[in-house]
């Protein structure tokens, strides 16, 4: 009889057998991470974006819920989870794969050794490369339909409209930014990850709680490092919605951050904080969660 999923030594499996198995199991917890916390991400788009109507603007992650949900309905708070489900899980599957490949080939994987954090480092950026140039253009589509007053309701509709609109450029325009926020998230968070399961579980058998207090605190950390980053890259992938002239001809990172620092000072780059921090927290420890025991469970079965 096959072990239970309990009793299985994660760090005992051969991790060069497992490629198929992450990719799987990163597939699964990409979908459900994001799936579950979309509604506070979708509060963190609005908060991040330079409104002109007063109706837009919001003071904190209640007033924002409480007023959404009384003024556009409840579902306005899901609008365009479709893109997200669509890309997340190819994304995370490609992110989760290319993690577990390239930390095996630099000795992540070897036991006691003496640079497992650069090789964790180093695998983590390196799926974060991969699995964002695929995502970038979904997470585009997203955060169209987040915004206030979004004209659209089918993430393929807004797609085209999109693309015959601005051009394929729209869909990457914010890909040099998203590199340079998510390529150090991903390291700090693997490295915080990795260094706090080992820390909290030494002995390497399955264990949820320490799978999510790592992953909750890993994304807690990494996600509020890297929040000027993120606003700057809202403030590029919408861009085209904007009615103000010097957003919608903002042609990199550098134009966003120029945006930011004149309309709202340094405070301007902390903009979407604190619900960026709740959507890390909990969705980073469900989706370390997942991905551990999916890992286990497919591979047990």
């Amino acid at each position: 009889m096959a072990q239970t999923i309990e009793e299985i030594e994660y760090e005992g499996l051969p991790p060069n057998a497992g490629l198929s198995v992450s990719m799987m199991a990163g597939a699964l917890a990409g979908i459900t991470e994001h799936a579950v916390m979309f509604p506070v991400d979708s509060i963190k788009t609005r908060m991040q974006v330079f409104a002109t109507s007063p109706a837009a603007v919001y003071t904190g992650i209640g007033n924002a819920f409480t007023r959404i949900s009384s003024t556009e309905g409840m579902w306005a708070l899901w609008r365009g989870v479709s893109s997200v489900i669509m890309g997340a899980g190819p994304a995370h599957a490609v992110h989760f794969g290319t993690y577990e490949m390239v930390k095996e080939f630099a000795g992540g994987n070897v036991e006691g050794g003496k640079n497992q954090w650069i090789a964790t480092s180093i695998a983590g950026a390196s799926a974060t490369v991969a699995s964002d140039a695929l995502m970038n253009p979904f997470d585009v589509i997203k955060q169209r339909m987040q915004v206030h007053k979004s004209e659209f309701r089918s993430a393929l509709t807004c797609a085209r409209t999109v693309y015959a609109n601005e051009g394929l450029t729209a869909f990457y325009i914010s890909y040099p930014t998203t590199l340079t926020m998510t390529v150090p998230f991903t390291a700090v968070q693997f490295t915080v990850y990795e260094q706090l399961k080992t820390l909290l579980n030494p002995s390497g058998v399955y264990s949820p709680g320490t799978h999510m207090i790592a992953g909750g605190l890993a994304g807690a950390v990494a996600g509020a490092v890297t929040t000027p980053l993120d606003v700057a890259k809202t403030i590029l992938q919408t861009r085209g919605t904007s009615t103000d002239p010097e957003i919608r001809h903002a042609r990199g990172m550098v134009d966003a951050f120029r945006i930011i620092w004149a309309r709202d000072g340094m405070k301007g780059f902390a903009r979407g904080l604190s619900p960026r921090v709740l959507t890390f927290m909990p969705s980073n420890a469900l989706c370390w969660l997942s991905y551990e025991f999916f890992k286990a469970a497919i591979r047990d079965y």
